[in-house]
């Protein structure tokens, strides 16, 4: 695969993320959708990297410690969700509007 190839892949990834974060209003939903967007640049930047410098390592370690900061902001994201479902049994952006700061 050439570079332009792996570039499409990832506009269309971040194409239907960020469809996906604005079009719904489940707090989850929207989550996936940020989860897809974070993926587009995470594939973006390792074809970069992998047609920049192929010899150089520096590249993957950028891409696994993006992986592993999604993984984490994910993670504590569903938490959140989870712990206001449980306490106000919201689970929709329109209904959870008083908890802006």
């Amino acid at each position: 695969m050439i570079l332009q190839q792996f570039l499409l892949l990832a506009a269309a990834l971040f194409s239907i993320g960020l469809y996906g974060a604005l079009s719904q209003q489940s707090i989850v939903m929207i989550m996936m959708g940020l989860e897809l967007m974070a993926n587009a640049v995470i594939v973006a930047a390792s074809a970069y990297w992998y047609f920049a410098s192929p010899s150089r390592p520096d590249g993957q370690v950028v891409v696994v410690v993006a992986l592993v900061l999604m993984a984490v902001d994910m993670a504590i994201g569903f938490a959140v969700t989870t712990a206001i479902f449980r306490r106000r049994d919201v689970d929709m952006t329109d209904s959870a509007a008083d908890l802006k700061g």
